[in-house]
């Protein structure tokens, strides 16, 4: 899955990925030129963005419809082409986390080799990326007229679903970090996009796998709410899942050496 193949004759040393190359940022690299207020700013207006998509499409398909299954898919649906269109839009300033666990994974996984964000971008990131849902849930209710503030009496406290996003927040890892460790960023507009949405459908929690998200959604009674008491279990086992998802990029995406001594891709 490379951008090129490789040339027939070149030796596998050459083609090879070193063992100790440093692993790329996720899910885009912040371009040096870009300033920190910059990158602050993309990181903020995509997360808004983000959650104004996902609230507002919830109370958008509740009153269109009484059928949940029908709510969800419109939700989903709405969030796929909306996250997409964000990523491949704000990807090249700030890399498009928009989500404090993708922000974590990459400054713990380029701490010693550089190439991520540094302590202090991940320090100006996460405020950026949990004001940006606020505010995005906050916009979301006063486009649709509801009140602009009101805590969600959506209880999810069920064990169930903190499982569901201990799988979604690992799936999410796994795929941005794989696509980093293959040299694949340039899909990941569509296949974060992707997986999000089927994860809609396959995890019972219908796939927050975002702390900044999980916060932002409290502030809003209405379909994609969460009641305020069910966000610290679901922020822990969504920290939970990014550590299980960097365990299996380490373990899938191992790099080991040839036949020959010199390192494998």
């Amino acid at each position: 899955m490379s951008v090129t193949e490789p040339v027939a004759a070149a030796p596998a040393a050459v083609t090879a990925i070193p063992a100790d190359a440093p692993p790329r940022p996720a899910p885009g690299a912040s371009p040096p030129a870009s300033p920190l207020v910059a990158r602050a700013a993309a990181e903020l207006v995509g997360s808004a963005a983000l959650v104004a998509i996902v609230v507002g499409s919830g109370i958008q398909a509740t009153q269109l419809t009484q059928d949940v299954a029908l709510q969800l898919l419109a939700n989903s649906t709405a969030t796929v082409f909306g996250l997409g269109v964000l990523i491949a839009l704000l990807g090249p300033v700030s890399g498009a986390h928009f989500n404090p666990v993708v922000s974590l994974a990459e400054w713990w996984s380029t701490r010693r080799t550089g190439g991520g964000v540094t302590a202090r971008d991940l320090a100006v990131y996460v405020p950026a990326q949990i004001a940006g849902a606020i505010a995005g849930a906050i916009l979301a209710d006063a486009m649709f007229g509801e009140p602009l503030v009101k805590w969600s009496t959506h209880d999810r406290s069920a064990g169930n679903l903190l499982l569901g996003e201990v799988v979604a927040t690992a799936g999410l890892i796994l795929l941005i970090f794989g696509l980093a460790r293959t040299d694949r960023l340039r899909f990941a507009p569509v296949a974060v996009a992707s997986y999000i949405g089927a994860a809609y459908w396959f995890t019972s929690s219908t796939s927050f796998a975002n702390p900044a998200v999980t916060i932002g959604r409290a502030f809003t009674d209405t379909f994609a709410g969460i009641a305020p008491a069910s966000v610290p279990a679901f922020v822990g086992v969504q920290l939970v899942g990014a550590v299980v998802g960097l365990a299996l990029v380490a373990v899938i995406f191992l790099r080991g050496r040839n036949d020959a001594g010199a390192p494998a891709a």
